[in-house]
């Protein structure tokens, strides 16, 4: 697939999408998982209200899927990927701020790649894998890490990830990347907390996509959380967390 940036863009009050090229957005119609087509119309991007890069039915995110963070906690090896959903109240857009939760407790960034669907698959074969993805977005797991097992008889994964504004993505879906060359940093207030690569993973985008596909049905505009690494760390209200992967860009929240 050819190296894209596709972006999501709300403009005079009407969303629309298209392609990145330096700092202006060359917009598109019909289908960004088909065949969509350019409109001639081209945008300058400080115009435009960024939007998700994708509106996904669900969100899946990934626990313990690198080998660095699973060694230093000492967790024991998956025999198969560890998932959660997000929440779609959780979904945010590049530049929008993270909400201060109304509980209390610690919030932590965790700098992710995001794997962007293209094509509905059920049961998909792992050769097959790649042909239904579109392509890849940088993403923040914003989790309240307090929350998750503060009660014995239940892990509140749902509740500890749910929250307002605590799935932030984008700025871009790039297409025609190898995430085996990925390397994903997050810097909060400029200094890098988190560098780690993709090539790391426990389970392969190829792999993640099969098996998950294995259990629930995957559609278009679909994104998958591959899981973080070493590095995670606390926010304050007013910190900057930018989540930066070569070949898609940086997304940036201030949290608070």
């Amino acid at each position: 697939m050819q190296e894209q940036q596709w972006i999501r863009f709300e403009r005079a009050g009407k969303t629309g999408f298209g392609t990145l090229d330096g700092n202006k957005v060359r917009e598109h119609q019909g289908d960004m998982f088909g065949s969509p087509e350019a409109t001639g119309s081209v945008f300058a991007l400080d115009e435009l209200k960024l939007l998700t890069p994708t509106r996904p039915t669900k969100v899946i995110a990934l626990w313990n899927n690198f080998h660095a963070l699973g060694e230093k906690l000492n967790l024991p090896v998956p025999a198969e990927p560890l998932y959660l959903l997000k929440a779609p109240n959780s979904f945010l857009a590049a530049g929008e701020p993270i909400r201060k939760p109304l509980c209390e407790g610690k919030v932590v960034f965790e700098g992710e790649l995001g794997i962007v669907i293209g094509k509905t698959c059920t049961a998909v074969a792992e050769e097959a894998a790649l042909d239904h993805v579109f392509g890849y977005t940088c993403a923040n797991d914003v989790t309240v890490a307090d929350i998750l097992n503060r009660d014995a008889s239940f892990a509140q994964w749902a509740r500890a990830k749910g929250f307002d504004t605590f799935c932030p993505m984008g700025p871009v879906v790039a297409t025609g990347l190898d995430p085996a060359t990925l390397t994903v940093t997050t810097l909060l207030d400029g200094a890098a907390r988190q560098h780690y690569p993709i090539s790391d993973m426990r389970f392969s985008v190829q792999q993640l996509v099969s098996l998950i596909s294995m259990d629930m049905t995957l559609h278009p505009g679909d994104v998958i959380l591959c899981g973080t690494s070493v590095g995670v760390g606390s926010m304050k209200p007013g910190s900057l967390v930018e989540v930066e992967i070569n070949g898609i860009g940086k997304l940036s929240n201030r949290f608070g």
